[in-house]
């Protein structure tokens, strides 16, 4: 997982796909940490991507960097917890202008029974389970 997490930071941005409905939806994200062993994003609660993650919270993830990608699919769950939020905003303080730990609006996420492949045009790809 930490490879993942490294991957993730480098390429600093990464592309999240939902579904809303029918509808996949797909927008570019930054935010990326590692807290207690689990990989976490961070959104806000009044934003559509975290509305179509409550109804539906599999997700997937991909990111391009130097020839490789990476996607990341599996299930997003919510962390309340304030200890969880702060780590993610800690690294990330230009957020701070936006979010705090304790407001109604902060979201981190963490991936639940994740598949990670690492994919290229020159190797075999490879697979990470966490």
């Amino acid at each position: 997982m930490q490879e993942v997490y490294e991957f993730l930071k480098k390429a600093e941005t990464y592309y999240l796909a939902t579904v809303e409905g029918d509808q996949p939806r797909v927008r570019p994200f930054g935010t990326i940490d590692l807290f207690e062993g689990k990989l976490y994003i961070q959104t806000g609660k009044r934003k559509d991507v975290s509305k179509q993650l409550q109804a539906n919270p599999k997700a997937e993830i991909c990111a391009f960097m130097n020839g490789t990608w990476l996607r990341v699919s599996g299930t997003l769950v919510r962390d309340e917890r304030i200890e969880a939020k702060k780590h993610m905003l800690d690294q990330y303080p230009a957020l701070q202008s936006m979010y705090s730990a304790e407001d109604d609006n902060t979201e981190v996420l963490y991936f639940k029974e994740a598949e990670a492949v690492f994919s290229s045009f020159t190797a075999p790809p490879r697979t990470v389970r966490f």
